[in-house]
């Protein structure tokens, strides 16, 4: 009996887990590695609402300012054809209007009319503010030089109305 009982204690020492075996131990790094990828995916999830949320915002920004900045210097700004994604290769003529609104002439003549502010065309907002921000500086000057040319116009004739004026009212004066 003294043999069973050390025959048993053996076992029971010698009870740890066994060793898994090499396949085993791939799986629990794959089912490791994809709950942190799973982590990270819920991650990106987070951020990606977060700058949604952040892109909304200035996206209505960027259009009630463009609204307010364009609409005295011009009814549209065209845009470059070759600015556009391929998709659109097919335009004719491109025009962005105060309100964001993107209006494209097809090759058939047929129109599109794209609100740049909705989601689904923000990569097309991306090329038109690219293509047209510099244009719209180009507008600003000239709406710039514009007015000096008046002021300057204004100021001179002016001056020489005024004096013609006082010339007149000069002489009244006198030949009272």
């Amino acid at each position: 009996m003294t043999q069973e009982a050390a025959i048993k204690e053996e076992p029971a020492e010698l009870s740890a887990p066994p060793e898994p075996k090499q396949s085993e131990k791939k799986k629990q790094i794959t089912i490791q590695e994809l709950v942190e990828s799973l982590r990270s995916t819920a991650d990106d999830i987070g951020q990606i609402s977060e700058l949604s949320s952040e892109e909304k915002i200035l996206v209505s920004q960027f259009f009630s300012s463009l609204l307010k900045l364009m609409k005295p210097l011009a009814p549209s700004i065209s845009v470059n054809k070759l600015a556009l994604p391929t998709q659109l290769r097919d335009v004719l003529q491109a025009h962005l209007d105060p309100t964001g609104h993107l209006i494209l002439q097809f090759e058939d003549d047929h129109f599109e009319l794209r609100d740049l502010s909705e989601e689904k065309n923000r990569d097309l907002m991306s090329a038109v503010i690219m293509d047209v921000m510099p244009k719209f500086k180009s507008l600003t000057s000239q709406q710039k030089r514009k007015l000096e040319n008046r002021l300057k116009l204004l100021s001179s004739v002016t001056k020489e109305i005024q004096k013609s004026s006082e010339a007149l009212s000069a002489a009244i004066s006198a030949n009272q």
